[in-house]
C-alpha cells in the first residue's frame, strides 16, 4: 500500500504554475468573493490568498457582511468581469441561505469561471471539449497521473453524484476510457459495486462511510471527504480498515485537499492564456 502525497504533488504543480506565469509575462488576477462570517469559508479564502501570493497571482478579495444585498454582490461580479487584470472569479460557497446562489453565480463571465461550475464550462466538459474543469476532480486526475496509475480500461466507481465532484470526476474518468459506475443515496448495496472496482472515488460527506469490508484487494482509493469532528478532520473512508487492502490511498488531510486550491491557480493561469 502506498499513500498518495497530495502536498508533494501540489508543490510540484505550483512550481509549474510559477513558470507558466513567468512565460506569460502579464499580471494575472483572481477575484474571490466572501459573504458572511462562516469560519470554514474564511479559512478557505485565506488559504487561497496565500496560495496566490506563493505563485505570483494577484489576489482581489471582496468581503461582504452577512446582510449584504444580492444586487451589490452581482454588481461586484460584473465589475470583475469588466476588469482586464482579473482572469478568474469565484464566489466562496456556501452563501447565506437567503441568497440565490445559482442566480449570483450565473453573472460570472463563463470564461472567468475558474471554479468550473457554470453551465458553459460543465457543458464543454460533458462534450469532451477543452474547458476549465472544476478544481477537485481535476486535482484527482493530477494525483493519478503523478503516481502513474493507469485509468484506461479500468473499472472505476464514484460514490456521490454532486455537481462539484461526483458528476465531473465520472465524466473525466470516462474521457480517460475507464468504465465508470456512479453510486448515490438511492443505490442499493453500495458494497456490491465498491468491492469490484480498480479505482474508487468517494465524495459523500459522511465520516468513515467506506469501511474495509466494502473494498476489494489492491484498489486505488481516492477519499474526497472532509468531515470535521471534535476539531479533527476525517475522510469519507475509514482509513485504518481500508488502507491495508489498497494499492494506493489518499489520506485526509494531505491527499485531495491540497490539490483543490492548486487547480484553482492552474485554472486562473489557463483562463489568462485563453484570453490572449
Amino acid at each position: 500500500m502506498e499513500i498518495i502525497d497530495g502536498k508533494k504533488v501540489s508543490a510540484a504543480c505550483r512550481e509549474e504554475i510559477k513558470q507558466e506565469l513567468t512565460s506569460l509575462g502579464k499580471k494575472v488576477g483572481l477575484a474571490v468573493l466572501l459573504v458572511g462570517n462562516d469560519k470554514a469559508s474564511e479559512i478557505y479564502v485565506r488559504n487561497k490568498e496565500n496560495a496566490c501570493k506563493e505563485v505570483g497571482i494577484q489576489s482581489y478579495p471582496f468581503i461582504f457582511d452577512e446582510n449584504a444585498d444580492e444586487q451589490s454582490i452581482i454588481q461586484t461580479i460584473i465589475a470583475c468581469n469588466q476588469n482586464p487584470d482579473i482572469y478568474g472569479i469565484l464566489v466562496q460557497l456556501p452563501l447565506p441561505e437567503r441568497l440565490d446562489a445559482a442566480k449570483i453565480l450565473s453573472y460570472i463571465d463563463p470564461k472567468k469561471d475558474v471554479d468550473g461550475f457554470s453551465r458553459y464550462q460543465m457543458g464543454k466538459l460533458l462534450l469532451g471539449e477543452d474547458c476549465l474543469v472544476s478544481c477537485t476532480p481535476q486535482g484527482i486526475l493530477q494525483l493519478l497521473d503523478a503516481y502513474h496509475i493507469p485509468v484506461a480500461g479500468k473499472k472505476a466507481v464514484v460514490v456521490g453524484r454532486s455537481n462539484i465532484v461526483g458528476k465531473p470526476i465520472a465524466l473525466l474518468l470516462l474521457q480517460r476510457n475507464a468504465t465508470v459506475t456512479v453510486c448515490h443515496s438511492k443505490t442499493e448495496n453500495v458494497a456490491e459495486y465498491t468491492k469490484n472496482c480498480d479505482i474508487l472515488v468517494v465524495a459523500v460527506g459522511k465520516k468513515g462511510f467506506i469501511t474495509g469490508d466494502m473494498v476489494g484487494e489492491n484498489t486505488v482509493v481516492i477519499d474526497v471527504g472532509i468531515n470535521r469532528v471534535d476539531g479533527k478532520l476525517f475522510g469519507d473512508v475509514d482509513f485504518d480498515t481500508v488502507a491495508p487492502k489498497c494499492s494506493y490511498i489518499t489520506p485526509v488531510p494531505g491527499g485531495v485537499g491540497p490539490m483543490t486550491v492548486t487547480m484553482l491557480l492552474k485554472n486562473t493561469v489557463k483562463a489568462a492564456k485563453n484570453a490572449h
